[in-house]
C-alpha cells in the first residue's frame, strides 16, 4: 500500500480523515507534531500555513509515495498556488473534505484542487465515512509509472 502525507490548513480535515482511513473512532484532537502511521503522515495545519514550517512539508513528503491536498469544502479561501504540484516529485491528490456541511461548497473546492495541479480528486465526508474507500483504493493500486520520472532515468 502506498504511503500518503496529508497537507492542508488547520480544521480542514487531516486529523479527521486520518482517523477514518484507518478506521479509528473519530474524536477531535489537534495535531502538534508530524504523526507516522503505516501508510499515513499526518501534519499540523501550521506547517502549511507559515512559510518557514512549509519548507519542513517539502522534506517530509518524500516519505510518502502520494501528497493528499486538502481542502474543506467549507473553506473560505485555497492555500495552494497555481500548479504547486509541478513542484512534487510524487503522486499528487486533491481531497475535498466536510462535503456534507450545509456551507460547503464542492466545486468551489475542487476548482481550488485542479487549479493547483491536482489532477485526482476525491470528495469525503470522514465522519460517515463517505469517499474513503476510494481513497483506499487509490492506496493500494500499484504504482503507476511517472514518464517524466522514466524519461530522467532512461536518459542517464
Amino acid at each position: 500500500m502506498k504511503k500518503l502525507i496529508l497537507m492542508g490548513r488547520s480544521e480542514s480535515g487531516k486529523t479527521t480523515l486520518k482517523q477514518a482511513l484507518s478506521r479509528e473512532k473519530i474524536q477531535y484532537y489537534k495535531t502538534q507534531y508530524i504523526h507516522y502511521d503505516d501508510i499515513l503522515i499526518d501534519t499540523p495545519g501550521e506547517y502549511a500555513q507559515t512559510r518557514h514550517l512549509g519548507y519542513a512539508l517539502a522534506l517530509y513528503a518524500y516519505e510518502a509515495d502520494v501528497v493528499g491536498l486538502l481542502v474543506a469544502a467549507t473553506e473560505p479561501y485555497s492555500l495552494f498556488p497555481p500548479n504547486i504540484t509541478c513542484m512534487v516529485n510524487r503522486d499528487v491528490i486533491g481531497i475535498v473534505t466536510k462535503i456534507n456541511d450545509p456551507k460547503a461548497n464542492r466545486r468551489l473546492a475542487e476548482s481550488w484542487l485542479r487549479n493547483s495541479g491536482c489532477r485526482e480528486i476525491f470528495f469525503v465526508d470522514s465522519v460517515t465515512g463517505e469517499g474513503v474507500d476510494e481513497i483506499l483504493a487509490y492506496l493500494n493500486c500499484p504504482r503507476e509509472k511517472n514518464q517524466s520520472r522514466d524519461f530522467h532515468a532512461n536518459s542517464a
